[in-house]
């Protein structure tokens, strides 16, 4: 990283010496009094404790000293993972949180100034909006929501309410991505007219189950949320909910965030795009129900089974272009089937530039630039590992600040490469491309596009039009 950058960098990430201010922060009297009597201690909460959640506590006991942060609650609709949850922290931080099943008993402690929101998709936004409502700040993951209206009201809320609002884009706060995004906006590459988004992971089938009943631990009408009243299926609840609509975005919203994110920020495309095609399908199961491959249990304390038949929803494989006011491009290629890889290093995970003068790669926290046809990188990453809990570090440090400006990824940028997940949903369920208006939000002519912008909530769980 050259001289410049590396002062900025550092510079941002000392932001956590400034001090907290009853009016910035928009504390009670009370609340505040609590936090200056401990050295102005931030009293956290973490909403959701699986998969995810666990790298929330692990990040912020990891804070605890650096950064006077105290994990006050947990919360889970799943009581079994309490335990682990309440171990973990003790563990790593001699704290020792309150648990509770019920989000609004987090939201109704007024000592409690953030939460870290780590729930499915589905109940982001209105997580988000109760939070600030409730005057705490939030750290949301990504995607930021689950339907572009939802992220258009989460951004109100964090405004009308001023919370700071940071969206779990993690590679906004790595060293080496800043420097390559800082490496291309310098026109090393020339002009760039095109970005490539890649999310390869052959993912095997999730399986089949009959509906059943909910585990006693597990509070599944909460869980339910703003979806539909549905029974209960272990292939629909635990992690397999990324796979269905009514709760997920499938991979181009799960992985995808984080790439587009990335191709988003390098092009400095701040407006949404006024075109988007895209086409997929769900390929390499089975339709058999009689065939049964051993369980192999995967990332998210799940099992796969092999090529099965599958009853998810979303595609596995799926590829999506956007075209800009300027002609420009991103793209994105969502694989979940076996595959080559694309980049000098075959990437399966990453991004690709092009520029009239070369070609760029970002894959993981490492990053390789090439001039023209040459075989031989003329710039790369100078960094060999990743910052540790420097995302989480990011959201205190601007909550102590009292400015969005601190936030690495602040809501409304997470909402800007959200948007981009669900515009190649849209396009992809209606079957069709279609042509955005960015300024509205809203596509042009199309109803049938225009209602999958929003969903239909349950009653008592409702984001608000009015915030």
């Amino acid at each position: 990283m050259n001289t410049i950058n590396r002062r900025a960098f550092i510079k941002t990430s000392a932001l956590g010496t400034a001090g907290i201010t009853m009016g910035g922060m928009g504390f009670s009297a009370k609340s505040y009094a609590a936090i200056a009597g401990a050295n102005e201690r931030i009293n956290l909460a973490v909403i959701g404790l699986r998969n995810q959640g666990t790298v929330h506590l692990n990040s912020y006991c990891g804070l605890k000293d650096s950064h006077n942060v105290h994990l006050r609650a947990l919360c889970d609709t799943d009581e079994a993972l309490f335990a682990p949850a309440l171990k973990l922290v003790a563990e790593k931080s001699g704290q020792k949180p309150t648990a509770h099943w019920d989000l609004r008993a987090v939201l109704d402690d007024k000592d409690v100034h953030a939460v870290s929101i780590v729930v499915p998709n589905h109940w982001h936004a209105l997580a988000a909006v109760w939070a600030c409502q409730a005057g705490k700040h939030v750290y949301v993951e990504k995607p930021a929501s689950h339907t572009i209206w939802e992220g258009r009201k989460m951004i109100e809320a964090g405004r009308k309410y001023d919370r700071r609002m940071q969206v779990g884009l993690n590679n906004r706060s790595s060293q080496n991505v800043r420097e390559a995004m800082a490496f291309l906006h310098r026109g090393e590459l020339g002009e760039l007219f095109m970005a490539r988004a890649l999310c390869f992971k052959a993912r095997d089938s999730y399986g089949l189950a009959k509906a059943g009943t909910p585990p006693a631990t597990f509070h599944y009408d909460r869980w339910l949320g703003p979806a539909p009243l549905r029974p209960y299926n272990e292939k629909r609840s635990h992690y397999n909910w990324h796979w269905y609509w009514d709760t997920g975005n499938g991979d181009t919203g799960n992985t995808g965030p984080h790439q587009l994110d990335i191709a988003r920020w390098g092009m400095r495309k701040n407006e949404h795009p006024v075109a988007v095609y895209s086409a997929g399908g769900l390929f390499g199961f089975t339709q058999d129900e009689a065939v049964k491959t051993p369980g192999k249990r995967v990332y998210g304390d799940v099992e796969t089974y092999g090529h099965d038949k599958t009853a998810q929803e979303t595609p596995n494989t799926q590829t999506a272009a956007y075209t800009y006011a300027d002609g420009k491009i991103i793209e994105m290629e969502t694989r979940g089937r076996y595959t080559n890889h694309e980049g000098s290093a075959g990437q399966e995970v990453g991004n690709l530039f092009y520029g009239s003068e070369g070609w760029l790669e970002i894959s993981g926290n490492t990053w390789k630039a090439f001039r023209r046809r040459e075989r031989k990188p003329f710039a790369e990453s100078t960094v060999a590992e990743r910052e540790r809990a420097s995302h989480w570090a990011n959201f205190l440090e601007a909550l102590r600040a009292g400015k969005n400006d601190v936030l690495h990824s602040d809501i409304h940028d997470g909402h800007m490469s959200t948007s981009l997940c669900h515009l190649a949903n849209i396009s992809y369920r209606v079957g069709r491309s279609l042509k955005f208006n960015g300024a509205q939000e809203k596509f042009v002519n199309d109803r049938e596009a225009d209602a999958l912008l929003t969903r239909v909530y349950r009653a008592g769980y409702v984001v608000p039009a009015t915030v």
